[in-house]
Protein backbone atom coordinates (compact mmCIF):
# COMPACT_ATOMS: atom_id res chain seq x y z
CA UNK A 1 0.00 0.00 0.00
CA UNK A 2 2.74 2.54 1.44
CA UNK A 3 4.56 1.89 -2.10
CA UNK A 4 1.66 2.73 -4.32
CA UNK A 5 0.91 6.19 -2.32
CA UNK A 6 4.73 6.77 -2.66
CA UNK A 7 4.29 6.30 -6.56
CA UNK A 8 1.60 8.03 -6.87
CA UNK A 9 2.78 10.78 -4.68
CA UNK A 10 5.94 10.95 -7.46
CA UNK A 11 3.46 11.92 -10.01
CA UNK A 12 0.86 14.14 -8.68
CA UNK A 13 3.89 16.05 -6.90
CA UNK A 14 5.87 16.68 -9.71
CA UNK A 15 7.94 19.58 -10.58
CA UNK A 16 5.38 20.51 -12.46
CA UNK A 17 2.93 20.96 -9.56
CA UNK A 18 5.44 22.90 -7.47
CA UNK A 19 6.07 25.79 -10.01
CA UNK A 20 2.54 25.50 -11.06
CA UNK A 21 1.57 26.96 -7.09
CA UNK A 22 4.17 29.50 -7.19
CA UNK A 23 3.45 30.79 -10.54
CA UNK A 24 -0.03 30.98 -10.37
CA UNK A 25 0.82 33.02 -7.19
CA UNK A 26 2.39 35.25 -9.11
CA UNK A 27 0.13 35.35 -12.01
CA UNK A 28 -2.48 36.75 -9.86
CA UNK A 29 -0.67 38.85 -7.46
CA UNK A 30 0.46 40.66 -10.70
CA UNK A 31 -2.56 41.48 -12.39
CA UNK A 32 -4.31 41.94 -8.90
CA UNK A 33 -1.11 44.55 -8.16
CA UNK A 34 -0.74 43.02 -5.37
CA UNK A 35 -4.29 42.99 -3.89
CA UNK A 36 -2.75 40.97 -0.83
CA UNK A 37 -0.68 44.00 0.03
CA UNK A 38 -2.71 47.37 -1.16
CA UNK A 39 -5.87 46.23 0.72
CA UNK A 40 -4.27 44.92 4.21
CA UNK A 41 -6.31 47.64 5.67
CA UNK A 42 -9.50 46.87 4.36
CA UNK A 43 -9.10 43.11 5.23
CA UNK A 44 -9.04 43.84 9.03
CA UNK A 45 -12.09 45.85 8.82
CA UNK A 46 -14.09 43.27 6.54
CA UNK A 47 -13.29 40.53 9.17
CA UNK A 48 -14.35 42.45 12.23
CA UNK A 49 -17.60 44.04 10.28
CA UNK A 50 -20.04 41.52 9.34
CA UNK A 51 -22.70 39.69 10.34
CA UNK A 52 -24.71 36.53 9.75
CA UNK A 53 -28.49 35.77 8.17
CA UNK A 54 -30.80 33.05 7.92
CA UNK A 55 -28.61 31.71 4.92
CA UNK A 56 -24.93 32.32 5.36
CA UNK A 57 -22.52 32.95 7.79
CA UNK A 58 -20.74 35.90 9.30
CA UNK A 59 -17.09 37.03 6.94
CA UNK A 60 -15.63 35.76 10.42
CA UNK A 61 -17.31 32.77 10.60
CA UNK A 62 -16.35 31.30 7.00
CA UNK A 63 -12.87 32.35 7.99
CA UNK A 64 -12.91 30.47 10.96
CA UNK A 65 -14.22 27.58 9.03
CA UNK A 66 -11.71 28.08 6.06
CA UNK A 67 -8.93 28.64 9.33
CA UNK A 68 -10.48 25.33 10.75
CA UNK A 69 -9.26 23.33 7.29
CA UNK A 70 -5.80 25.73 6.85
CA UNK A 71 -4.83 25.47 11.03
CA UNK A 72 -4.09 22.04 11.50
CA UNK A 73 -1.84 19.46 11.50
CA UNK A 74 0.19 21.43 8.65
CA UNK A 75 1.39 24.35 10.98
CA UNK A 76 2.74 21.83 13.87
CA UNK A 77 3.76 18.40 12.08
CA UNK A 78 4.00 19.51 8.41
CA UNK A 79 6.07 22.30 9.34
CA UNK A 80 8.51 19.91 11.17
CA UNK A 81 8.11 17.66 8.07
CA UNK A 82 9.06 20.47 5.74
CA UNK A 83 12.70 21.30 7.73
CA UNK A 84 12.63 17.35 8.22
CA UNK A 85 13.05 16.33 4.62
CA UNK A 86 13.92 19.54 2.92
CA UNK A 87 16.43 21.43 5.85
CA UNK A 88 15.31 25.20 7.35
CA UNK A 89 15.20 26.62 4.06
CA UNK A 90 12.14 24.96 3.07
CA UNK A 91 10.62 27.31 5.41
CA UNK A 92 11.54 30.52 2.75
CA UNK A 93 9.21 28.41 0.52
CA UNK A 94 7.02 27.90 3.09
CA UNK A 95 6.37 31.71 3.55
CA UNK A 96 6.84 32.50 -0.62
CA UNK A 97 3.92 30.18 -1.15
CA UNK A 98 1.93 31.87 1.04
CA UNK A 99 2.48 35.51 0.17
CA UNK A 100 2.07 34.79 -3.68
CA UNK A 101 -0.91 32.91 -2.55
CA UNK A 102 -2.68 35.16 -0.83
CA UNK A 103 -3.81 36.66 -4.11
CA UNK A 104 -4.77 33.06 -5.47
CA UNK A 105 -6.99 32.87 -2.43
CA UNK A 106 -8.58 36.34 -3.58
CA UNK A 107 -9.29 34.46 -6.67
CA UNK A 108 -11.16 31.86 -6.04
CA UNK A 109 -12.76 32.72 -3.11
CA UNK A 110 -14.04 35.59 -4.88
CA UNK A 111 -15.36 33.36 -7.55
CA UNK A 112 -17.28 31.02 -4.87
CA UNK A 113 -19.04 34.31 -3.99
CA UNK A 114 -19.56 35.10 -7.03
CA UNK A 115 -21.42 31.80 -8.80
CA UNK A 116 -22.94 30.55 -5.23
CA UNK A 117 -26.41 29.30 -4.83
CA UNK A 118 -29.19 29.28 -2.40
CA UNK A 119 -29.75 25.69 -1.46
CA UNK A 120 -32.39 24.36 1.32
CA UNK A 121 -32.32 27.82 2.70
CA UNK A 122 -28.01 28.08 3.00
CA UNK A 123 -25.47 28.99 0.54
CA UNK A 124 -23.55 26.93 -1.19
CA UNK A 125 -20.26 27.53 -3.58
CA UNK A 126 -16.94 26.79 -4.69
CA UNK A 127 -15.10 25.45 -7.62
CA UNK A 128 -17.43 22.89 -9.14
CA UNK A 129 -20.06 25.62 -9.05
CA UNK A 130 -17.36 28.35 -10.57
CA UNK A 131 -16.47 25.46 -13.19
CA UNK A 132 -19.63 24.65 -14.60
CA UNK A 133 -21.24 28.69 -14.49
CA UNK A 134 -18.12 30.21 -15.64
CA UNK A 135 -15.95 27.65 -17.87
CA UNK A 136 -19.32 26.37 -18.86
CA UNK A 137 -18.37 22.40 -18.60
CA UNK A 138 -20.29 20.48 -16.20
CA UNK A 139 -17.78 17.87 -16.94
CA UNK A 140 -15.08 19.39 -15.35
CA UNK A 141 -16.71 20.58 -12.23
CA UNK A 142 -17.42 17.14 -11.69
CA UNK A 143 -14.16 15.58 -11.81
CA UNK A 144 -13.13 18.42 -9.25
CA UNK A 145 -16.11 17.38 -7.13
CA UNK A 146 -15.81 13.58 -7.33
CA UNK A 147 -11.91 14.25 -6.38
CA UNK A 148 -12.90 16.58 -3.78
CA UNK A 149 -15.36 14.07 -2.14
CA UNK A 150 -12.81 11.42 -2.32
CA UNK A 151 -10.08 13.58 -0.73
CA UNK A 152 -11.58 15.26 1.67
CA UNK A 153 -13.70 12.78 2.92
CA UNK A 154 -11.65 9.51 2.86
CA UNK A 155 -7.88 10.89 2.28
CA UNK A 156 -7.50 13.94 4.24
CA UNK A 157 -8.89 13.04 7.36
CA UNK A 158 -6.51 10.10 8.56
CA UNK A 159 -3.68 12.77 8.35
CA UNK A 160 -5.32 14.91 11.10
CA UNK A 161 -6.38 12.13 13.27
CA UNK A 162 -3.26 10.46 12.68
CA UNK A 163 -1.45 12.88 14.43
CA UNK A 164 -3.79 13.38 17.00
CA UNK A 165 -2.97 9.80 18.09
CA UNK A 166 1.07 10.40 17.72
CA UNK A 167 1.06 13.45 20.20
CA UNK A 168 -1.30 11.87 22.54
CA UNK A 169 1.15 8.77 22.49
CA UNK A 170 4.04 11.09 22.81
CA UNK A 171 2.30 13.10 25.69
CA UNK A 172 1.21 10.36 27.87
CA UNK A 173 2.95 7.19 26.87
CA UNK A 174 1.48 4.64 24.12
CA UNK A 175 0.01 2.44 26.98
CA UNK A 176 -0.50 -1.09 26.28
CA UNK A 177 -0.31 -2.63 22.56
CA UNK A 178 -3.36 -4.24 21.40
CA UNK A 179 -3.68 -6.65 18.23
CA UNK A 180 -6.49 -6.17 16.18
CA UNK A 181 -7.00 -8.38 13.09
CA UNK A 182 -7.66 -5.66 11.07
CA UNK A 183 -5.17 -2.73 12.10
CA UNK A 184 -2.41 -4.92 13.71
CA UNK A 185 -0.82 -3.68 16.79
CA UNK A 186 -1.99 -0.51 17.86
CA UNK A 187 -1.01 1.28 20.79
CA UNK A 188 -3.96 1.75 23.50
CA UNK A 189 -3.75 5.41 23.28
CA UNK A 190 -4.24 5.91 19.39
CA UNK A 191 -7.29 3.74 19.95
CA UNK A 192 -8.59 5.47 22.72
CA UNK A 193 -7.73 8.72 20.84
CA UNK A 194 -9.41 7.27 17.37
CA UNK A 195 -12.57 6.21 19.42
CA UNK A 196 -12.77 9.83 21.10
CA UNK A 197 -12.09 11.87 17.68
CA UNK A 198 -14.66 9.86 16.23
CA UNK A 199 -17.67 10.14 18.64
CA UNK A 200 -16.71 14.10 18.91
CA UNK A 201 -16.86 14.67 15.02
CA UNK A 202 -20.39 12.84 14.72
CA UNK A 203 -22.03 14.42 17.60
CA UNK A 204 -21.23 17.71 15.27
CA UNK A 205 -21.38 16.75 11.86
CA UNK A 206 -24.82 15.62 12.61
CA UNK A 207 -25.47 19.13 13.58
CA UNK A 208 -24.93 20.56 10.80
CA UNK A 209 -22.98 23.77 8.63
CA UNK A 210 -24.10 26.03 11.57
CA UNK A 211 -23.04 24.04 14.58
CA UNK A 212 -19.65 23.60 12.22
CA UNK A 213 -19.63 27.57 12.12
CA UNK A 214 -20.18 28.04 15.94
CA UNK A 215 -17.64 25.34 17.13
CA UNK A 216 -14.66 26.82 15.40
CA UNK A 217 -15.48 30.34 15.47
CA UNK A 218 -14.89 29.82 19.13
CA UNK A 219 -11.94 27.21 19.13
CA UNK A 220 -9.88 28.52 16.15
CA UNK A 221 -9.12 31.65 17.33
CA UNK A 222 -8.10 30.81 21.04
CA UNK A 223 -5.99 27.94 20.15
CA UNK A 224 -4.14 29.83 17.88
CA UNK A 225 -3.86 32.65 20.29
CA UNK A 226 -2.23 30.07 22.82
CA UNK A 227 0.08 28.68 20.19
CA UNK A 228 1.31 31.36 19.42
CA UNK A 229 1.61 32.80 22.70
CA UNK A 230 3.89 29.83 23.89
CA UNK A 231 6.32 30.59 20.56
CA UNK A 232 6.45 34.19 21.48
CA UNK A 233 8.03 32.97 24.62
CA UNK A 234 10.20 30.68 23.65
CA UNK A 235 11.45 33.11 20.97
CA UNK A 236 11.99 36.00 23.19
CA UNK A 237 13.43 33.63 25.98
CA UNK A 238 16.08 32.51 22.67
CA UNK A 239 15.79 36.56 21.26
CA UNK A 240 19.53 36.38 20.40
CA UNK A 241 19.50 33.70 18.11
CA UNK A 242 16.55 34.77 15.71
CA UNK A 243 18.63 36.91 13.50
CA UNK A 244 20.90 33.63 13.00
CA UNK A 245 17.92 31.52 12.58
CA UNK A 246 16.60 33.93 9.85
CA UNK A 247 19.45 34.08 8.28
CA UNK A 248 19.83 30.24 7.86
CA UNK A 249 16.46 29.93 6.69
CA UNK A 250 16.74 32.65 3.89
CA UNK A 251 20.46 31.20 3.41
CA UNK A 252 19.32 27.42 2.94
CA UNK A 253 16.49 28.03 0.43
CA UNK A 254 18.95 28.60 -2.52
CA UNK A 255 21.48 25.68 -1.60
CA UNK A 256 19.26 23.13 -0.42
CA UNK A 257 20.78 20.98 2.17
CA UNK A 258 18.80 17.92 1.08
CA UNK A 259 19.94 18.15 -2.84
CA UNK A 260 18.69 20.18 -5.14
CA UNK A 261 15.02 21.29 -5.54
CA UNK A 262 14.76 19.59 -2.26
CA UNK A 263 13.76 22.87 0.34
CA UNK A 264 11.43 24.63 -2.48
CA UNK A 265 9.83 20.89 -2.82
CA UNK A 266 8.83 20.22 0.74
CA UNK A 267 8.54 24.00 1.08
CA UNK A 268 5.95 24.22 -1.26
CA UNK A 269 4.34 20.65 -0.76
CA UNK A 270 4.04 21.87 3.26
CA UNK A 271 2.99 25.40 2.23
CA UNK A 272 0.22 23.96 -0.03
CA UNK A 273 -1.22 21.81 2.48
CA UNK A 274 -1.01 24.15 5.39
CA UNK A 275 -2.73 27.02 3.92
CA UNK A 276 -4.41 25.16 1.12
CA UNK A 277 -4.24 28.44 -1.17
CA UNK A 278 -5.19 27.19 -4.69
CA UNK A 279 -5.83 23.86 -3.66
CA UNK A 280 -10.09 24.82 -4.11
CA UNK A 281 -10.65 24.07 -0.21
CA UNK A 282 -11.29 27.77 1.16
CA UNK A 283 -13.83 28.72 -1.49
CA UNK A 284 -16.53 26.24 -0.15
CA UNK A 285 -16.68 28.72 3.20
CA UNK A 286 -16.18 31.86 1.36
CA UNK A 287 -19.29 31.00 -0.67
CA UNK A 288 -21.40 30.58 3.13
CA UNK A 289 -20.59 34.12 3.73
CA UNK A 290 -23.34 36.70 3.54
CA UNK A 291 -21.50 40.18 2.71
CA UNK A 292 -22.37 42.81 0.65
CA UNK A 293 -20.37 42.77 -2.34
CA UNK A 294 -18.16 38.95 -3.37
CA UNK A 295 -14.80 41.06 -3.27
CA UNK A 296 -15.01 41.55 0.31
CA UNK A 297 -14.86 37.56 1.39
CA UNK A 298 -12.00 37.14 -1.24
CA UNK A 299 -10.40 39.80 0.96
CA UNK A 300 -11.15 37.91 4.03
CA UNK A 301 -9.99 35.19 2.58
CA UNK A 302 -6.54 35.92 1.23
CA UNK A 303 -6.19 37.78 4.89
CA UNK A 304 -6.21 34.09 6.28
CA UNK A 305 -3.01 32.82 4.60
CA UNK A 306 -1.41 35.03 6.59
CA UNK A 307 -2.50 33.94 9.79
CA UNK A 308 -1.74 30.54 8.55
CA UNK A 309 1.67 30.48 7.08
CA UNK A 310 3.58 33.84 8.86
CA UNK A 311 1.99 33.79 11.55
CA UNK A 312 1.37 30.12 12.97
CA UNK A 313 3.58 27.93 10.87
CA UNK A 314 6.72 30.92 10.90
CA UNK A 315 6.19 30.45 15.08
CA UNK A 316 6.84 26.22 14.46
CA UNK A 317 9.62 26.92 12.37
CA UNK A 318 11.12 29.21 14.92
CA UNK A 319 10.61 27.31 17.83
CA UNK A 320 12.09 23.97 16.37
CA UNK A 321 15.12 26.11 14.74
CA UNK A 322 15.91 28.10 17.93
CA UNK A 323 15.98 25.01 19.89
CA UNK A 324 17.51 22.85 17.25
CA UNK A 325 15.25 19.90 17.74
CA UNK A 326 15.33 18.56 14.41
CA UNK A 327 17.12 16.48 12.00
CA UNK A 328 17.13 16.74 8.33
CA UNK A 329 17.17 13.58 6.19
CA UNK A 330 19.76 12.87 2.76
CA UNK A 331 19.80 10.09 0.51
CA UNK A 332 18.48 6.68 2.02
CA UNK A 333 19.02 6.70 5.66
CA UNK A 334 21.83 9.11 6.10
CA UNK A 335 21.27 12.60 8.13
CA UNK A 336 22.51 15.95 6.64
CA UNK A 337 22.16 17.31 10.27
CA UNK A 338 21.04 15.19 13.21
CA UNK A 339 20.04 17.06 16.48
CA UNK A 340 18.03 14.09 17.84
CA UNK A 341 17.79 10.86 17.96
CA UNK A 342 17.47 9.35 14.54
CA UNK A 343 14.09 7.12 15.63
CA UNK A 344 11.69 9.70 15.92
CA UNK A 345 10.01 10.93 12.51
CA UNK A 346 9.63 14.20 10.67
CA UNK A 347 6.51 12.92 9.91
CA UNK A 348 4.93 14.27 12.70
CA UNK A 349 4.54 16.52 15.79
CA UNK A 350 7.18 15.03 17.55
CA UNK A 351 10.04 17.99 16.59
CA UNK A 352 7.35 20.30 17.97
CA UNK A 353 6.59 18.70 20.87
CA UNK A 354 10.41 18.82 21.69
CA UNK A 355 10.98 21.96 21.33
CA UNK A 356 8.74 23.50 23.71
CA UNK A 357 9.98 20.88 26.26
CA UNK A 358 13.76 21.73 25.96
CA UNK A 359 13.02 25.01 27.14
CA UNK A 360 9.48 24.62 28.54
CA UNK A 361 9.87 21.60 30.69
CA UNK A 362 6.82 19.65 31.14
CA UNK A 363 4.20 21.90 29.20
CA UNK A 364 5.57 20.69 25.45
CA UNK A 365 4.24 16.97 25.03
CA UNK A 366 0.88 17.32 26.98
CA UNK A 367 0.47 21.21 25.13
CA UNK A 368 1.07 20.10 21.64
CA UNK A 369 -1.08 17.17 22.29
CA UNK A 370 -4.08 19.28 23.20
CA UNK A 371 -3.24 22.18 20.39
CA UNK A 372 -3.08 19.32 17.88
CA UNK A 373 -6.39 17.70 18.84
CA UNK A 374 -8.40 21.22 18.76
CA UNK A 375 -6.12 22.22 15.59
CA UNK A 376 -6.77 18.66 14.21
CA UNK A 377 -10.80 18.31 15.17
CA UNK A 378 -11.31 21.63 13.54
CA UNK A 379 -9.93 20.96 10.10
CA UNK A 380 -12.00 17.24 9.72
CA UNK A 381 -15.20 19.52 10.78
CA UNK A 382 -13.82 21.42 7.29
CA UNK A 383 -12.91 18.78 5.38
CA UNK A 384 -16.44 16.91 6.25
CA UNK A 385 -17.63 20.96 4.80
CA UNK A 386 -16.10 20.46 1.57
CA UNK A 387 -17.04 16.74 0.67
CA UNK A 388 -20.96 17.74 1.88
CA UNK A 389 -20.91 21.06 -0.12
CA UNK A 390 -19.88 18.22 -3.25
CA UNK A 391 -22.43 15.89 -2.01
CA UNK A 392 -24.44 18.79 -2.87
CA UNK A 393 -23.51 19.99 -6.08
CA UNK A 394 -24.15 16.27 -7.49
CA UNK A 395 -27.17 15.92 -5.81
CA UNK A 396 -28.43 19.11 -7.95
CA UNK A 397 -28.02 16.19 -10.48
CA UNK A 398 -28.43 12.80 -9.35
CA UNK A 399 -30.22 12.64 -6.05
CA UNK A 400 -29.73 9.37 -4.43
CA UNK A 401 -30.75 8.77 -1.47
CA UNK A 402 -28.46 9.00 1.59
CA UNK A 403 -26.05 10.41 0.39
CA UNK A 404 -25.24 12.80 2.88
CA UNK A 405 -25.13 9.97 5.40
CA UNK A 406 -23.42 7.66 3.81
CA UNK A 407 -20.19 10.47 3.60
CA UNK A 408 -20.85 11.14 7.52
CA UNK A 409 -20.04 7.23 8.24
CA UNK A 410 -17.07 7.62 5.36
CA UNK A 411 -15.48 10.47 7.18
CA UNK A 412 -15.80 8.69 10.70
CA UNK A 413 -14.63 5.25 9.44
CA UNK A 414 -11.66 7.30 7.84
CA UNK A 415 -10.87 9.25 10.99
CA UNK A 416 -10.31 6.48 12.72
CA UNK A 417 -8.37 4.12 10.41
CA UNK A 418 -5.73 7.41 10.18
CA UNK A 419 -5.64 7.61 13.97
CA UNK A 420 -4.12 3.98 14.49
CA UNK A 421 -2.53 3.63 10.71
CA UNK A 422 1.60 4.77 10.34
CA UNK A 423 2.39 8.47 10.12
CA UNK A 424 4.14 7.57 6.30
CA UNK A 425 0.75 6.02 5.02
CA UNK A 426 -1.65 8.95 6.22
CA UNK A 427 0.50 11.77 5.22
CA UNK A 428 0.87 9.71 1.53
CA UNK A 429 -2.93 10.23 1.32
CA UNK A 430 -3.35 13.23 2.23
CA UNK A 431 -0.79 14.65 -0.12
CA UNK A 432 -2.35 12.75 -2.98
CA UNK A 433 -5.61 14.26 -1.93
CA UNK A 434 -3.97 17.97 -1.94
CA UNK A 435 -2.48 17.33 -5.34
CA UNK A 436 -5.19 16.33 -6.77
CA UNK A 437 -7.54 19.79 -5.86
CA UNK A 438 -4.90 21.62 -6.70
CA UNK A 439 -3.84 20.53 -10.14
CA UNK A 440 -7.88 20.35 -11.02
CA UNK A 441 -8.58 23.96 -9.30
CA UNK A 442 -5.14 25.83 -10.34
CA UNK A 443 -5.51 24.73 -14.22
CA UNK A 444 -9.47 25.72 -13.71
CA UNK A 445 -9.29 29.17 -11.97
CA UNK A 446 -6.46 30.09 -14.89
CA UNK A 447 -9.27 28.88 -18.12
CA UNK A 448 -11.69 31.09 -16.26
CA UNK A 449 -9.45 34.16 -16.24
CA UNK A 450 -8.63 33.53 -19.74
CA UNK A 451 -12.24 33.54 -20.33
CA UNK A 452 -13.86 35.94 -18.53
CA UNK A 453 -11.45 37.74 -15.53
CA UNK A 454 -14.87 38.09 -13.36
CA UNK A 455 -12.81 38.20 -10.20
CA UNK A 456 -10.48 40.65 -11.53
CA UNK A 457 -13.61 43.08 -12.44
CA UNK A 458 -15.64 42.19 -9.16
CA UNK A 459 -11.85 44.09 -7.54
CA UNK A 460 -12.45 47.26 -9.99
CA UNK A 461 -16.00 47.24 -9.44
CA UNK A 462 -15.41 47.28 -5.41
CA UNK A 463 -12.41 49.58 -5.49
CA UNK A 464 -14.50 52.28 -7.59
CA UNK A 465 -17.14 51.84 -4.77
CA UNK A 466 -14.22 52.77 -2.10
CA UNK A 467 -13.16 55.51 -4.17
CA UNK A 468 -16.89 56.87 -4.35
CA UNK A 469 -17.05 56.82 -0.71
CA UNK A 470 -20.36 54.38 -0.26
CA UNK A 471 -21.30 52.74 2.94
CA UNK A 472 -23.41 49.90 1.43
CA UNK A 473 -21.99 48.01 -1.34
CA UNK A 474 -23.80 46.75 -4.84
CA UNK A 475 -22.79 43.81 -7.20
CA UNK A 476 -24.90 43.87 -10.81
CA UNK A 477 -22.71 41.05 -12.65
CA UNK A 478 -24.44 42.04 -15.49
CA UNK A 479 -23.56 45.70 -15.82
CA UNK A 480 -20.33 43.89 -15.44
CA UNK A 481 -20.59 41.65 -17.95
CA UNK A 482 -20.27 38.84 -16.06
CA UNK A 483 -23.16 35.77 -16.64
CA UNK A 484 -24.21 32.92 -15.03
CA UNK A 485 -24.06 34.67 -11.50
CA UNK A 486 -27.69 34.26 -10.97
CA UNK A 487 -27.70 34.42 -7.03
CA UNK A 488 -26.46 38.25 -7.04
CA UNK A 489 -28.24 39.52 -10.66
CA UNK A 490 -31.47 38.12 -8.75
CA UNK A 491 -30.21 40.00 -5.78
CA UNK A 492 -29.75 43.39 -8.01
CA UNK A 493 -33.08 43.40 -9.11
CA UNK A 494 -34.68 43.11 -6.36
CA UNK A 495 -32.31 46.18 -5.13
CA UNK A 496 -33.14 47.87 -7.91
CA UNK A 497 -37.05 47.27 -7.91
CA UNK A 498 -36.87 48.35 -3.93
CA UNK A 499 -34.98 51.44 -4.59
CA UNK A 500 -37.63 52.63 -7.60
CA UNK A 501 -40.65 51.50 -4.96
CA UNK A 502 -41.57 48.53 -7.44
CA UNK A 503 -43.18 45.70 -5.82
CA UNK A 504 -41.88 41.87 -6.50
CA UNK A 505 -43.36 40.18 -9.44
CA UNK A 506 -46.04 37.94 -8.99
CA UNK A 507 -45.00 34.56 -9.36
CA UNK A 508 -47.19 32.75 -12.36
CA UNK A 509 -49.46 30.40 -11.35
CA UNK A 510 -49.42 26.57 -12.45
CA UNK A 511 -52.38 25.80 -15.41
CA UNK A 512 -55.46 24.88 -13.39
CA UNK A 513 -54.68 26.53 -9.78
CA UNK A 514 -57.14 29.16 -8.78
Amino acid sequence: MQDIVNYLNGLIWSPALIYLCLGAGLFYSVLTRFVQVRHFGEMWRLLLSGTSSDKGISSFQALAVSLSGRVGTGNIAGVAAAIGFGGPGAVFWMWMVAFLGAATAYIESTLAQIYKEEDEGQYRGGPAYYFEKAMGQKWYAWIFAIATIIACGLFLPGVQSNNIGSAVETAFGAGSIINTSFFGEVSFAKLVSGVVVVLILGFIIFGGVRRIAKFTEIVVPFMALAYIIIACVIVGLNIDQLPSIIGLIVGDAFSPMAGFGAAIGWGVKRGVYSNEAGQGSGPHAAAAAEVQHPAQQGLVQSFSIYIDTLFVCSATAFMILITGAYNVHGVGEAFLVQNVASEIAANGPVFTQMAIESTLPGVGKPFIAFALFFFSFTTILAYYYIAETNVAYIKRTVNIPGMVFILKVAIMASTFYGAVKTADLAWGMGDIGVGLMAWLNIVGIVVIFFMAKPALRALRDYEDQQKKGVTEYTFDPEKLGIENADYWTKKAATEARAKAGQAEPAKARKPGVA
